[in-house]
């Protein structure tokens, strides 16, 4: 029990703002120890203090979030959730770990614990899956053959490689491919990992307008939010016009700048894209005329104003949809806040603006894998994640949202840009390297010239297919244990 406890805290220890990719395969091959020949019911028990003791640090913006006015309740409770998931993948791994190949059919069966906790319930929860963990490392560039899931399949072989390997070494064959085929497979894919601009550059702004620290007190604040960012992007337009900063093409703005009625107008919006000259990419929350709210992001054009828009495709479970309205009262502030459920969007977000497709994810869309590849596949040759984070206040949030734009970059061979009201707002190039970013609860406006890129990665190409085939890898080594189990005992 104490070696699953120190494993799980471990993962967390080696999770972004940490740059300890190699922490991750170690704490997976101690979870795999101690499953190993166990009965799925302990092996589920272990997965579940594993899982606790790994979600519980890793989540606690939750609780700096929503402890001052719900205490500890909703961060435990979502951590205790998301951990019998894990648990899930304990039993799993136990029933698989007497199978020939063992470490194999554990990994697939992690993954597929971790592909499932990430769909359901309530559209899932992907946060704190193992790739999330690999920002930085030789496993990164495995990303643009298999995306994220294929990652998290081996950090958890490489773990479960290692397991083997010191139970038994003198059966090292097996073990040791398990160790190094994912080492050096991610070692030979980065000469893969392009960052030359094949289909040109583009100049950007991104305005970081800041938002006072106040946590659930920025709830209502909509105004302050829009202000700060009308006001540090006229220090944008400034600066343009004294020749301090070169015009850009577009100008980014983070997520929940703007709240729009049908009307659809902003006149502080549109003096400042007629006054630079072009289109801004601004998020925030919009109804329409059928009474349907929802969380976009849109391009405000100079002269026209609203244009071309995306609606958010994952909304948060209990904010911006609300399961079980009465019990979620008793956990969340978003139930009087918004007295409807935002509906959201269905299709790709893939904008044009300044000559160019801008693939665009809100702020939790980018734990996904069905936003970006897609965008990418229809187009897209530069990507956003306009987000707002100013509620989680100083804690690691915003950077472990920055480890899966990272990801997403090379996942999908596209640069990415990070707009965060209070930070971390980034410039991601195609290579999962950080070229420039902010801190926390500053105003900051960042101009860089970024790559444009129009081919499409294989993780592009293969969308869902590893996670379906390592899903199927799992299942049927489940299946597989659980027949010869019945043979053996009959």
């Amino acid at each position: 029990m104490v070696a699953a406890v120190a494993a799980g805290f471990a993962l967390y220890a080696g999770s972004p703002p940490r740059e300890a990719w190699w922490v991750a395969p170690l704490a997976l091959a101690v979870l795999a120890a101690v499953v190993r020949h166990r009965r799925a019911r302990a092996g589920f028990g272990y997965g579940v203090v594993f899982g606790f003791a790994f979600l519980l640090p890793l989540l606690g913006w939750l609780q700096d979030f929503l402890g001052a006015d719900f205490g500890p309740w909703p961060w435990l409770g979502v951590a205790a959730v998301e951990a019998l998931f894990i648990g899930l993948a304990g039993a799993g791994m136990a029933l698989v770990s007497r199978l020939p190949a063992a470490p194999v059919w554990m990994a697939a069966v992690f993954v597929t614990a971790e592909s499932v906790r990430s769909a359901f319930p309530f559209g899932g929860f992907p946060w704190g899956r193992l790739a999330f963990t690999q920002d930085t490392g030789p496993l990164l560039s495995l990303a643009a053959i298999g995306g994220a899931t294929l990652i998290s399949f081996a950090v958890a072989l490489i773990g479960g490689g290692l397991a083997e390997l010191v139970r038994n070494p003198r059966r090292w064959a097996v073990p040791a491919a398990a160790i190094a085929v994912p080492l050096l497979g991610g070692l030979a894919c980065w000469p893969l990992v392009g960052t030359d601009a094949n289909a040109g550059t583009a100049r950007v702004a991104i305005v970081q307008g800041n938002a006072p620290n106040l946590g659930l007190g920025l709830l209502y604040e909509d105004d302050v939010l829009h202000d700060n960012h009308v006001r540090a992007a006229q220090k944008l337009v400034d600066d343009v016009r004294a020749g301090r900063t070169p015009r850009p093409d577009f100008v980014l703005f983070p997520e929940q700048v703007g709240s729009w009625g049908p009307s659809r107008t902003d006149p502080e919006l549109s003096a400042i894209a007629s006054q630079l000259g072009v289109p801004l990419i601004v998020g925030g929350l919009g109804q329409d005329r059928d009474g349907q709210l929802h969380n976009q992001v849109v391009r405000w054009d100079p002269g026209t104003g609203f244009g071309d828009r995306y609606v958010k495709k994952h909304l948060v479970p209990f904010a911006e949809t609300i399961p079980m309205r009465e019990v979620a009262r008793l956990v969340s502030p978003f139930v009087d806040r918004f007295q409807s459920d935002m509906s959201p969007g269905e299709e790709p977000g893939v904008i044009d603006v300044a000559g160019l497709k801008l693939g665009v994810g809100i702020c939790y869309d980018v734990a996904y894998n069905d936003v970006f590849g897609p965008a990418a596949a229809q187009g897209a040759t530069l990507l956003a994640v306009p987000t707002n984070n100013a509620w989680y206040g100083h804690s690691e949030m915003s950077y472990q949202q920055l480890a899966m734009s990272r990801l997403r970059a090379v996942e999908t061979g596209r640069a990415v840009l990070v707009g965060a009201t209070s930070g971390v707002s980034a410039v991601v190039a195609p290579d999962g390297s950080v070229t420039a970013q902010t801190e926390l609860f500053t105003e900051e406006n960042v101009t860089a010239e970024v790559p444009l890129r129009a081919n499409r990665t294989p993780a592009t190409e293969l969308g869902s297919v590893p996670m379906w085939t390592l899903a199927v890898l799992g299942v049927g080594a489940i299946a597989a244990a659980g027949w010869r189990s019945r043979k053996s005992d009959a």
